[in-house]
């Protein structure tokens, strides 16, 4: 059992602001644009039409991870997610392996939404796009959350909207055929899991949820009810545009694209091809609103355990918001997206997240039976599923991924060493 997470001071604490519609549009605002609009095509090249079944392993295991975060979170409702829930369950180390994980994680998967923003919004210009995006959506989060989550409640709409109009055009247009489903496996099974653990980078989002588990209004019946809600929708969703863009131009011309779904309007009808790329702009900007709420919030609660700098544990006088994780956060993504390449950063952000998700349901595994709401063999699944897939992700991405989490795990071994 880990030292208890320091409550810290009533100025210290984050307010209660976010209801059941708040957490769901946050939860969806993370997942729906980064699998429709970015890791597509990636999965695509790996598994060819076999991107489908990819997709439903990458939905079970995130469904698997779902629980065990919304049963976490209605015992551990505070800011951090997973960071919490580790510490409190496994010990400080698990949780600081966690937090390190998903922090590291999601800086890679906002660099990536970044550049989506640019190659759809204005291609050619993919990185200072991508900057003033980021630069934009920290100032949002930096005024209060409540503001995000309205602001994410009407970006989801618009996507939603867009999606469709989508949908009907590539299926629609004179190109969409059952012919394009063809090559239905792509590079067999190995192709197929390493889509599943490219797509895994879309579902993710539901985490962001739990992460804002300090400012939900009764987290104990709004975070279980939200965190199923929200996948649920994203994977119905996801589902229908994945089928309606195979059907339209085939695997290979999403896989060569770095804006794949705009390919598929180009291919079908071409005056779907504008809303399409507003849609992909709204959409990504969606995504990096919300996981910058979340990165800021698991570093703020970090900070207040001094596994990160303390002074990233301040609370905002007025906007109660943890201001000052919220700037690092930031220019740390800006930083990355300076240099990174999408593929390579859906890749290292998913073996990173999977990593997460997987001490995630190790401590799920070990709550006793008085605050569980779901069987434990959900939890072996999990973790099951998330060292699969996190294995089956591009060997760089493996490499580069498991280095960061050990320099990660040396840091706070040579911290600790030294007390």
């Amino acid at each position: 059992m880990g030292e208890p997470v320091a409550e810290g001071t009533e100025p210290s604490r984050l307010a209660r602001r976010l209801g059941l519609v708040d957490a769901v549009a946050l939860g969806m605002g993370a997942m729906i644009g980064a699998g429709i609009f970015a890791a597509v095509g990636p999965a695509a090249g790996a598994a060819g039409s076999g991107l489908l079944i990819g997709l439903a392993l990458a939905a079970v295991v995130a469904y698997a991870n779902a629980t065990a975060s919304a049963q976490l979170a209605a015992v551990y409702p505070q800011a951090g997610g997973t960071y919490v829930y580790g510490r409190e369950t496994l010990g400080p180390f698990w949780g600081y392996l966690a937090g390190w994980g998903f922090v590291v994680g999601k800086t890679a998967s906002l660099a990536a939404m970044a550049l989506t923003v640019g190659a759809y919004a204005v291609p050619g210009y993919e990185r200072p796009i991508g900057i003033a995006a980021v630069i934009l959506l920290t100032a949002v989060n930096y005024v209060g959350v409540e503001k995000t989550a309205s602001l994410t409640k009407a970006i989801v709409a618009v996507v939603l909207a867009t999606l469709a109009i989508v949908v009907f055009a590539s299926l629609a247009g004179p190109s969409a055929s059952t012919d394009n489903l063809a090559n239905p496996t792509g590079s067999g099974l190995g192709g197929i899991l390493e889509a599943a653990g490219l797509l895994f980078f879309a579902f993710a989002g539901y985490a962001r949820i739990a992460t804002l588990g300090e400012e939900v209004v009764d987290p104990t019946r709004t975070i279980p009810r939200a965190i199923p809600l929200a996948l649920g929708i994203t994977l119905v969703i996801y589902a229908v545009v994945a089928v309606s863009a195979l059907l339209a131009v085939g695997p290979e011309v999403l896989a060569q694209s770095s804006a794949p779904l705009a390919a598929a309007a180009e291919g079908s009808l071409s005056w779907a091809v504008p809303l399409v790329r507003v849609g992909g702009t709204v959409a990504a900007l969606g995504v990096l609103l919300s996981l910058l709420a979340g990165v800021s919030r698991t570093m703020f609660a970090m900070a207040r355990n001094h596994e990160f700098p303390s002074w990233l544990g301040a609370v905002h006088p007025i906007h109660k918001t943890p201001y000052r994780a919220e700037l690092v956060a930031g220019a740390a993504i800006i930083a990355v997206v300076a240099v990174v390449d999408l593929r390579g950063a859906i890749g290292f952000s998913s073996f990173a997240v999977l990593t997460y998700y997987t001490i995630a349901n190790a401590s799920a595994y070990t709550q006793p039976d008085a605050e569980r709401r779901w069987p434990r063999w959900l939890q072996i699944l999990g973790m099951t599923g998330c060292a699969v897939l996190a294995i089956a992700l591009p060997i760089t991405s493996v490499i580069i991924g498991a280095a960061v989490l050990a320099i990660g795990a040396t840091i706070w071994l040579v911290r600790h060493r030294s007390e």
